[in-house]
């Protein structure tokens, strides 16, 4: 009996490890189409809240964004759970960061799914989070330019492929926030430099030495769950995300926040 005790304190201390203990993972993209002005420039990375707290008024979650002093922030994508839809809990997040750095936003499928899409879309936009809806922003620094261009969740009619046609043959430094990391080569095909993705949440249960072990639309084993992956010129972020939806916990796979560096070479 004191070992079946001592096993279920195990796995309930394992399981709440495993989902409330916030990493921030660190990567540096290196490209010699960075413009020299944005060479250090860091990216932090939000994706797949799904409607999860950390902390009081996600004190937790704001401490870590703080602490990594990101000059923009990109929010790719089911930051509310359409099964427990509570938009402004969701929104509670961008309150109290909106102020840290610009944020630029995409849809993720649950947002598709809520079938409260523009009301989640104005939301944002009011509290001064830039909406990319299949669209794209030049931003400048010290005088040289780069692109952020937002594809919206497929969900919504539009594939992957289709939207980010009439974004190629451009020559400058592209970043580019896209929830879905299955289309990898549409991205690759189409040249995007750097590509943030989420919706694979880690592949929900890790697995020592062979990695995640189911992700939407990629099933089982999975082939981008999380990192990065480069093929040509193109690399595609992939985070684990922060919430769960369906699968209500994840093992060896704890929440996380990405911050990405750029260099250029």
């Amino acid at each position: 009996m004191k070992k079946l005790l001592m096993l279920i304190v195990v796995v309930i201390t394992l399981l709440y490890i495993s989902n409330s203990r916030i990493q921030t993972t660190e990567i540096i993209v290196e490209s010699d189409k960075v413009p020299m002005s944005y060479d250090g420039v860091k990216i932090l990375q939000i994706s797949d809240l799904h409607d999860a707290t950390f902390g009081e008024n996600q004190e937790n979650l704001v401490d870590k964004i703080k602490k990594t002093k990101a000059d923009l922030i990109f929010i790719t994508g089911d930051l509310v759970d359409s099964n427990r839809y509570n938009l402004d809990q969701s929104l509670e997040l961008v309150r109290q960061i909106i102020d840290f750095a610009p944020i630029y936003y995409v849809t993720g499928n649950h947002e598709i799914a809520t079938n409260d899409t523009e009301n989640i879309k104005n939301s944002l936009t009011e509290l001064g989070v830039n909406v990319l809806s299949n669209e794209e922003q030049i931003i400048e620094h010290k005088g040289e330019d780069i692109r952020i261009i937002g594809i919206e969740d497929p969900l919504n009619g539009v594939l992957v492929s289709e939207a980010l046609s009439q974004f190629a043959d451009n020559d400058l430094f592209t970043l580019v926030l896209s929830h879905r990391p299955e289309t990898f080569q549409d991205y690759v095909e189409n040249k995007m430099d750097v590509v943030f993705t989420g919706h694979a949440h880690g592949g929900q249960f890790r697995l020592p030495g062979l990695g995640g072990l189911v992700a939407p639309g990629q099933g089982f084993f999975p082939t981008y769950t999380a990192g990065m992956y480069t093929e040509n010129s193109t690399h595609m972020i992939v985070s684990r995300g922060l919430g769960n939806s369906a699968i209500p916990f994840r093992i060896f796979n704890s929440p996380e926040i990405v911050v990405v560096t750029l260099k250029s070479i």
